[in-house]
């Protein structure tokens, strides 16, 4: 069966117009409807970095988990963040950002590679005493912008390195979204291949016209977990092509029920994108 991950707090972090508390709580409430597996709805990292994220604590608190079984993932970049996130117990995942580039890890956390291993040990610890579990989101896993070394074998060296710390759930990110379906198909064979028990889940960025390739690779080679935003909002700042976004999860969707088993209810889909219009108006 295919997992899907919704994500609102990818989606809406890079807009300078703020939006509205209530308007966040009402979107993400009629998420929790559609029969999204995660809801990645917001993070606990500095307002002066994302100052769209500022009131996530006060979203979470409003949002209505009475009657959906859809679990809430918050992105954390350092230890601080962790022990915020940690105090919710409406949160169910940690997602943390760790890139197999130290270029973009500086950038991302102002943290190197090996120190962001250590402070993943602290994190992972901690999630484990609050019953969360804890994702990895390696970032650039299938390319590298700022002409450092990339390969497969550097993806798994680092997979490896986080694995000895007890994390067996990672999403790989296709960030800057040019990764080709050969190379994600490559990648996710070897890693599925070398780590056949741990979970695995793809967040691509894409172009309106390669989503589908994109998919179709991960899906073949063994990835059943998918992140997406409806329409295809959000998505990273550095890709080069401004048509670049986060993978549109109505055009997922349609195609899972084709070839797999989904647990969406397509009217609560059809108003989410509906009002996905009025909370992104472009």
């Amino acid at each position: 069966m295919i997992h899907l991950t919704e994500c609102p707090r990818d989606a809406m972090q890079g807009i300078e117009e703020w939006i509205p508390t209530e308007q966040k709580v009402a979107y993400i409430n009629q998420l929790l409807s559609v029969g999204f597996d995660v809801l990645d709805f917001g993070s606990f990292v500095s307002p002066k970095s994302i100052p769209q994220m500022r009131d996530t604590a006060e979203v979470l608190s409003q949002l209505d988990l009475s009657n959906t079984k859809t679990e809430l993932l918050a992105i954390i970049a350092n230890e601080r963040g962790a022990t915020e996130a940690c105090q919710h117990q409406q949160i169910s995942y940690l997602g943390f950002p760790f890139s197999v580039s130290e270029e973009f890890q500086l950038r991302n956390t102002n943290s190197s590679r090996a120190a962001s291993l250590e402070r993943v040990k602290y994190i992972a610890e901690l999630a484990d005493s609050h019953n969360k579990e804890l994702v990895i989101y390696l970032s650039m896993g299938f390319g590298n912008p700022y002409g450092e070394a990339w390969s497969p074998e550097i993806v798994l060296e680092w997979t490896a390195a986080l694995a000895e710390l007890g994390i067996s759930r990672f999403a790989i990110s296709d960030t800057i979204g040019d990764a080709s379906p050969t190379t994600i198909g490559s990648l996710y064979t070897q890693l599925t291949t070398t780590y056949p028990n741990f979970i695995w889940g793809a967040h691509l960025h894409t172009t309106p016209t390669a989503w589908e390739a994109k998919i179709i690779a991960a899906y073949e080679a063994g990835c059943r977990r998918f992140d997406g935003a409806i329409k295809g909002y959000g998505g990273c700042p550095m890709a080069s092509d401004e048509l670049t976004g986060n993978m549109p999860t109505e055009k997922m969707i349609e195609y899972f029920e084709k070839t797999d088993v989904t647990k969406i209810s397509q009217t609560h889909l059809l108003e989410a994108i509906t009002s996905s219009q009025s909370v992104f108006p472009f």
